[in-house]
């Protein structure tokens, strides 16, 4: 019987082992994917407070090497089912495993919607970012697309339109779904050209110097000469598993309040996967102190 077990070993998750195994509670890791989460796919980090310029991996590589060393456990498997047995809660992974503990803290994260497109997980993290605030600054002077046009797609864009030479900006439909201030302060930059009806096709190249895209009213091919490529479709929390032990909002977020409490007693929600408006690294640690210290409140008072 764990203490804790955190689903998710991203930058929450990995915080809240640290804190929960510095109040000497006993911790299991558990992760299907990298141990670090999405901050593994980014070259460089230069926003986060104590390191001038960082890589995504270093990072990573340091967080969990701290959890271990504290003595967390750590699996690579995927949690398909959490249980509230009232005192104590189940855990059973893809694996076939059953783990118990008196709480589990969720921070499952949130992917990135991908394009669909032939080798694209090849340029993730070399050439093609998901975050304009972590590595806009890279394209400083150069040509960038922006792949999307809500409202987390134009406010990457205004960012990059003030760093970028040049900055095309790809609708798949025949207009703009974001903030109408948002679409009028793009309108009017003259390095920003806004192609729409278009999606993207291909990428031609072994490196990512271009990008086909396609008009879908047309078929029409055009291929756009680009130093990088920013991709703003949606985030898709990795929640469906827990929707029994966790309440979800409309897009599937968990519902939770600042102590990352959910509805759930002794079942708390950290980092991208609950609501809330700013998703970064520095967000999602606050996050996994806060949910490890809810956690254990909880067990210290059962």
């Amino acid at each position: 019987m764990y203490d804790i077990i955190i689903v998710g070993a991203g930058p929450a998750g990995l915080t809240a082992a640290i804190y929960a195994l510095r109040a000497n509670k006993k911790v299991l890791l558990l992760e299907k994917g990298a141990f670090g989460g999405q901050m593994t796919y980014s070259p460089k980090i230069e926003n986060y407070p104590g390191f001038e310029s960082i890589s995504g991996n270093e990072l990573a590589d340091k967080m969990v090497q701290q959890a271990l060393d504290l003595g967390a456990d750590a699996e690579p498997e995927n949690v398909i089912e959490i249980s509230d047995n009232g005192s104590f809660k189940t855990v059973l992974t893809e694996e076939g495993n059953n783990y118990t503990a008196l709480s589990v803290i969720i921070a499952s994260g949130a992917k990135h919607r991908r394009l669909g497109i032939e080798n694209e997980d090849k340029f993730i993290g070399e050439g093609i970012s998901f975050c304009a605030v972590c590595d806009g600054a890279f394209y400083e002077g150069k040509t960038v697309a922006l792949i999307g046009g809500g409202n987390s797609a134009l406010q990457e864009a205004v960012l990059l339109s003030d760093v970028c030479k040049k900055l095309y900006i790809v609708q798949n439909l025949a207009f703009l779904t974001g903030e109408k201030k948002l679409c009028d302060i793009l309108e009017e930059k003259p390095n920003v050209e806004i192609i729409y009806s278009s999606v993207v096709d291909s990428i031609p190249s072994d490196t990512l110097n271009s990008v086909t895209i396609k008009n879908t009213e047309t078929n029409e091919l055009r291929t756009l000469d680009i130093d990088g490529m920013f991709v703003a479709i949606g985030l898709i929390p990795e929640n469906e598993n827990f929707k029994n032990i966790a309440m979800l909002d409309e897009p599937g977020y968990i519902i939770s309040d600042e102590r990352c409490t959910t509805n759930t007693n002794g079942v708390f929600a950290a980092g991208d996967c609950r609501t809330k408006s700013v998703r970064q690294v520095s967000t999602a640690i606050g996050d996994g102190a806060s949910a490890a210290v809810a956690a254990c409140r909880y067990i210290d008072n059962l």
